[in-house]
């Protein structure tokens, strides 16, 4: 079967054209920055380099977008242009062509507001029936090509999967506090208990959309790490997080302790992707667990997949304060 990828320069698209590679699928792939895997260099909004693309193809693959990066240095009509206009006409055009399944990379920032609580209340359970509050035109943007799929799902009967991916980029937060307080591999490892997932469990939940597609007909599914949190820990969570790790995963304390690492002291949500596990049949293997074996190893806990693809950056410019500006 002949796959479209668009974002192929990106982390995501190269890791999908990567693996559809290794799969031994036809691949096209579409990016406005040449790269070793991109076939296409063009423009998701230019109808006819789309339309040449999609030709023979029964699954798209939709990674390419622009980033809450890039919010600080792209004007909102540029948002607007690749991730709403973008999106749109690859719907067009998929549609048009009858493929089969079009999977649609969104992100857990879309919840934005819905997750900002006051002090005192506890942490958010974040499942797909939270309704999204935007904050910025990143959110907003990625909400609107979400309800474009599910027109075209009702109006145009094409089969769309939405994967609201956590975090999975290897670059720096953009938080200063953050990057003052805790070593960058500290970071991440505190987030795969609520907010972070690996590249290579990403890809698979992509092709496992793929795959249901057809049964789901339209569907939002979070992407993101099992965590060893439950219900009954949120309130204490949001004041006291090493307490409740401590109860959960008590083993993690020793192996902080060796690299001289510290958890969050208050974490105010938590991604929950049992909906993706039922429905897509997906089942990560990278969590916090994974990553303690690791670090008891002193081996690299990340997957074979995100350690050959290196940083993307978002910029091609280098920025005195942080790894890009904040909105």
């Amino acid at each position: 079967m002949k796959i479209l990828v668009t974002g192929s320069s990106g982390h995501l698209g190269e890791a999908l054209v990567r693996t559809l590679h290794d799969a031994n699928h036809e691949v096209v792939s579409l990016d406005i920055k040449p790269s070793p895997f991109t076939t296409v260099v063009g423009s998701i909004f230019d109808r006819e380099c789309v339309r040449i693309c999609m030709k023979g193809v029964g699954t798209v693959y939709h990674a390419a977008t622009l980033h809450k990066p890039h919010v600080a240095t792209h004007s909102m009509q540029e948002f607007v242009e690749t991730n709403i206009h973008g999106t749109l006409v690859l719907l067009e055009e998929a549609a048009a062509c009858g493929v089969a399944s079009f999977v649609f990379t969104s992100t857990t920032s879309v919840f934005g507001n819905a997750l900002r609580l006051p002090l005192g209340t506890p942490a958010v359970w974040v499942t797909e029936e939270v309704t999204p509050i935007p904050r910025n035109i990143y959110g907003v943007t990625k909400t609107a090509a979400e309800d474009l799929c599910h027109l075209f799902y009702r109006k145009r009967g094409l089969n769309c999967v939405v994967l609201r991916t956590s975090r999975f980029f290897p670059e720096e937060d953009d938080d200063r506090v953050q990057r003052q307080s805790y070593d960058d591999q500290n970071a991440k490892a505190n987030e795969f208990l609520f907010r972070r997932v690996d590249l290579e469990d990403v890809v698979s939940a992509h092709l496992l959309a793929s795959e249901n597609a057809s049964s789901i007909g339209f569907g939002k599914y979070i992407i993101s790490a099992t965590t060893p949190f439950l219900t009954e820990d949120l309130t204490e969570l949001r004041t006291n997080a090493p307490r409740v790790l401590r109860k959960r995963v008590p083993e993690y304390e020793q192996i902080y302790q060796r690299y001289g690492w510290k958890m969050f002291q208050g974490i105010d949500r938590v991604y929950i992707n049992s909906k993706a596990r039922k429905d897509l049949k997906w089942e990560p293997k990278y969590n916090f667990t994974h990553v303690l074996s690791h670090l008891r190893k002193g081996t690299d806990p990340r997957s074979p997949l995100a350690r050959v693809i290196d940083s993307k950056g978002y910029h091609s410019v280098i920025f005195d304060e942080g790894p890009y500006p904040v909105e």
